[in-house]
This record gives C-alpha cells, sequence and structure tokens, in this order.
C-alpha cells in the first residue's frame, strides 16, 4: 500500500483555505479555541469584547450563521454540556447536574424530573396555572398534566387538529387553533376538575352577519394564529396571525372590537404588560409598542415605537413581571433585551444574550429567571442581577432531539408544597414529541455537594424520566 507520509524533501503544497476546525496554542492559555472560516466575513468576538467605549448596540457579538463553528465564548459562567451515561443509579434522589460558578460563589443544581411521549406528534403549546399544566399537540386533543408528581388528569377534545397556542386566565382556557379559530373552556374545581367548552371565538352569528355587511372588523384571521395575551383589567384578549393582523376581542362578550394592522410581516409573538401596553414581534425584526387610548374612537390602539431586533426576526417574546426588561428571541440564536428606563418609561437597548446555535423558539420569565428555547434542542436558564443588571447563563437542559416549540415556567414553591424560592420548574415541549419537565435551583457555596456529569436513566410510574447527576 502506498504511503500517505510526506518526506522533508517533499515540494510545499500551496496554502489553501480548509474547512476544518483549527485550534489554536496560546502560551499564557493552553485551552483551544475555535476560529472561523476565513470565508466568513464577521467582525472578531474578541474586537467587540475589547471595545470598552462603544455602546451597548455595538457590543453585540456578530450574529451565528448556518456556517459558523465558532463555540460562544462570551458568558464564562455557561456549563458544560454533559456526557450522556445510562447507567443505573442506587440512590437516583441525591443526584444532581451541578454547574458552579466561581466568579460569584453559587452553583446550580437541575434535573429532568419527567420525561413524558404520548403519540400526540409534535409539541406546538405548554399553559401553567394553579398547579395544572396544558399542552397542545397536532391532535385534536389538549392534555391536562397535574403537578407536581406531573400526571395526566384530563384531556379538552375538538373536532380540529393542531392547537397552536394556550393562554389560561380566571379559570378559563383559550386555545387557538390551526382553523384561526380560538376555544373556550370553564374550568371548575367542585372536588374533581371539570372543563366545559363555552364559546368559540368568532362566533358563527357574528361571524356571518359581519359578512354579510362587509365589515371586517369582526371577522376571523385569514391565517393561523401564532400567539394570544390576555389583559385582565381591561377584560381584553389579543390574537396574533401570520395575516400580519392583531385582533382585539372583548372577553365579555367575545366580540372583536378592534383589528390591528401592526406589521408588513407574519406575526410571531405578543404579549401585554400589567400596565396594558401591547408587545408585537415580527418577521420584519421589529418590536413594536402599542398603548391603548380609550379617547380615539374605531381605533383605541396606537403606535407608539418601534424597536429594532438587529436585523433578525423575532420568534419570541416575554417581559418581566415588573414590566421593566423586555425579551425578544431571535433567528439570529440571540436573546436580544430592552430595559424600560426609570423617569422616561422608554425602552432602550441593553444588549443581546449568547448560547443558542439556532434560532430562539421560546420564551419565558419567572421571577429573576428567563428561560429560553432553541430550534438547536436546548434550553438555557439565564439569571438577571437585579443590581447591576448582567445576566448569567445558569443551566443548559439538553435531552430532546427536536426543536424546542414552547416552554413554561413557574416559581417551585408555588405548585410543591416545598417552597423553594431559589429555583424554578420549567416544562418544555418540542417538535420531537416529548414533554420534559426540569427542577433548577441556585444554591451558595455554603452546600456541600459532589460534582458529577452523569445523566442516568430512570423509570418511575411508568413514565420514563431523566435525572441529571
Amino acid at each position: 500500500m502506498a504511503s500517505l507520509e510526506l518526506s522533508d524533501s517533499s515540494p510545499e503544497l500551496p496554502s489553501t483555505p480548509s474547512l476544518t476546525i483549527r485550534t489554536h496554542n496560546d502560551n499564557n492559555n493552553n485551552n483551544n479555541q475555535f476560529f472561523r472560516s476565513i470565508s466568513h466575513k464577521e467582525p472578531s468576538n474578541n474586537n467587540i469584547i475589547n471595545n470598552n467605549n462603544s455602546s451597548p448596540a455595538d457590543q453585540i457579538p456578530s450574529r451565528l450563521s448556518s456556517n459558523s463553528l465558532a463555540a460562544p465564548r462570551f458568558y464564562v459562567s455557561q456549563p458544560s454540556s454533559p456526557r450522556l451515561s445510562f447507567t443505573s443509579s442506587p440512590n437516583p434522589k441525591h443526584h444532581h447536574q451541578q454547574d458552579h460558578h466561581n466568579d460569584n460563589n453559587i452553583h446550580t443544581i437541575y434535573r429532568c424530573i419527567s420525561s413524558v411521549l404520548k403519540k400526540d406528534g409534535q409539541i406546538l403549546s405548554i399553559a401553567a396555572s394553579n398547579g395544572l399544566v396544558y399542552t397542545g399537540s397536532q391532535t385534536n386533543i389538549i392534555r391536562i398534566w397535574k403537578l407536581p408528581e406531573f400526571t395526566e388528569c384530563g384531556q379538552l377534545k375538538t373536532k380540529t387538529c393542531m392547537a397552536v397556542a394556550l393562554e389560561v386566565s380566571n379559570d378559563k382556557v383559550y386555545a387557538a387553533y390551526s382553523d384561526s379559530k380560538i376555544r373556550v373552556w370553564h374550568r371548575t374545581w367542585e372536588g374533581i376538575i371539570k372543563h366545559v367548552r363555552i364559546a368559540t371565538i368568532p362566533r358563527p352569528g357574528n361571524y356571518v352577519r359581519n359578512y354579510i355587511t362587509g365589515k371586517d372588523k369582526m371577522m376571523k384571521h385569514v391565517g393561523p394564529i401564532t400567539s394570544m395575551a390576555i389583559n385582565i383589567s381591561d377584560d381584553i384578549l389579543y390574537s396574533a396571525s401570520i395575516d400580519t393582523t392583531v385582533k382585539v376581542w372583548r372577553i365579555s362578550d367575545l366580540k372583536c372590537i378592534e383589528t390591528i394592522q401592526a406589521h408588513q410581516e407574519p406575526i410571531n409573538a405578543i404579549v401585554v404588560a400589567d400596565d396594558g401596553v401591547l408587545y408585537t414581534a415580527s418577521d420584519d425584526a421589529t418590536v413594536k409598542v402599542w398603548r391603548r387610548n380609550f379617547c380615539s374612537g374605531d381605533r383605541p390602539h396606537s403606535l407608539t415605537v418601534t424597536l429594532p431586533a438587529k436585523h433578525s426576526p423575532v420568534k419570541a417574546l416575554t417581559l418581566t413581571s415588573d414590566g421593566g426588561v423586555l425579551y425578544g428571541g431571535c433567528t439570529d440564536g440571540y436573546v436580544h433585551y430592552w430595559l424600560k428606563g426609570w423617569f422616561s418609561g422608554q425602552l432602550q437597548y441593553g444588549g443581546a444574550l449568547q448560547g443558542h446555535t439556532h434560532a430562539v423558539m421560546c420564551l419565558a420569565n419567572v421571577g429573576d429567571y428567563v428561560v429560553s428555547g432553541s430550534a438547536d434542542s436546548t434550553s438555557r436558564v439565564w439569571i438577571r442581577d437585579q443590581q447591576d443588571g448582567q445576566h448569567k447563563c445558569l443551566a443548559v437542559l439538553q435531552g430532546h432531539r427536536g426543536p424546542i416549540r414552547c416552554l413554561s415556567a413557574f416559581i417551585s414553591g408555588r405548585i410543591t408544597e416545598e417552597v423553594d424560592q431559589d429555583g424554578c420548574t420549567i416544562c418544555t415541549g418540542s417538535l420531537d414529541g416529548v414533554l420534559k419537565v426540569w427542577r433548577v435551583r441556585c444554591c451558595s457555596n455554603g452546600t456541600t455537594t459532589t460534582t458529577t456529569t452523569t445523566i442516568r436513566g430512570i423509570s418511575q410510574n411508568n413514565c420514563e424520566y431523566f435525572e441529571l447527576n
């Protein structure tokens, strides 16, 4: 067999761009670093980090493209990916996945406490309320799960498939389906949990009546609904669609009272603050802020400001409980956020959270935690420091084999009997059809722990789940 080795006398080969990952040995740092392809015309991340005099908008790292092989290096507190090892555990309750943060003497303990696979196809929507979790999928069934044991306790069935959005408020469940209609159930707690379907939005009578009279503001969306939001104080339900409009429904009589021509491209997500301010995110790479004016006649919602999202379509939105920080998940893999000024009340660009390698498809916020789900099949848990406003990645939740389509987060003490204000529970739904429940907790350095990076597979109550150890 001919030898492939090159002798010293061999002629030098011409230098050509290499598509492989090259490692670089630094005299001061022995760790390997990944470099981008030389054909990739993006600025160096190091130049962005070292430029302390630039504005927050200029300090955002270059967006990750599908051809980029550069590993994220901006958040040193990000945990490493766990090693998969399906071995038996003698006592699974005491095994956790731990990530230590030496800079602030905090480490994170997180684990997957439940993983369920039903024959429902893709998980498309999740909503949690009062110890119950509702999940919508490609089928005509919305499953109801009871926490903390996460057992199925009911179903909501319709003739239409694909519940693409879910909202729960005041013992009412709102589900938007692929036929551009919203079904409403009333929930009762008389001994056992019961759900009674009470309405369909828009009502058939209203739809026909306005079609005949030529009025279109009460007609249903002409495209699939992508997101919903509820303003309890004003008794309003918002629905957004790929038809570029947002419809305003009065909950008392389920009538459409306004149609907002919000964007030029499909709307992917909407969220409403406690003060009634509406935020809409679109494929046109902008987030628009709308304020309701009760003295404006037929169109009370007016546009106040348009927030650019760095030329990347915005797929998800979430807002802190006090309305001080707005987060937007984009297709470039970043979570951009805007801060509201204490005096002016105007939103200003605060920066971006880097970590995901693919589009951010869903976001959730609870307490100081921000959870992002991505098409890279992972979810990231971030925490925001109330003093300096900096964000740190506490955990990378791995286990799904498909994009994370939806998620929900809540403080553990609000659902379970264990009061744990330093932790949260996260439900993630993926296009792989798997529904997972995670428990994440932050601990100080005074807690005695053992560091391991093993995932153990366990079966409990006929439900396979993985506990990260």
